[in-house]
């Protein structure tokens, strides 16, 4: 199902779900960790570093400190490819699982408030920000 909105309706989900990962109790995720985070949960798997590296066009090295931060709070685990020991897989793990509907769910009631912004009357908004 396609998602409807402008551009700005879009950046306010992603900021109000961005203040809301702030300011929970828990660990701060860079861009480049929450990219490969996403990549791992929501892309095709299985995933090896070089594979991510490739997908978000970016240094071996990069994806391989984004993981180690991401093994620290066990949002990810790397495994030895039982097919090819020279290459390891990048597993999800049920922390990091919990934290994507976490995610989910933050960025589902920031799009239901930016939608009812969108329906309220300009009159009204203005009454109700005085």
């Amino acid at each position: 199902m396609p998602v409807q909105g402008t551009p700005d309706q879009f950046i306010e989900v992603l900021r109000e779900t961005i203040v809301s990962l702030v300011r929970r109790d828990g660990p701060d995720l860079t861009a480049r960790q929450l990219g490969v985070f996403l990549t791992v949960y929501l892309g095709e798997g299985p995933h090896t570093v070089r594979g991510l590296a490739s997908a978000l066009n970016v240094s071996k090295p990069a994806i391989t400190r984004a993981l180690d931060r991401l093994g620290v709070f066990d949002f990810a685990r790397r495994k030895t490819d039982p097919k090819d020991r020279r290459s390891v897989l990048v597993q999800p793990t049920i922390k990091g699982s919990a934290l994507l509907r976490e995610i989910s769910a933050t960025m589902a009631e920031a799009a239901v408030a930016s939608s009812e912004t969108r329906m309220t009357p300009p009159a009204r908004q203005q009454a109700s920000s005085s």
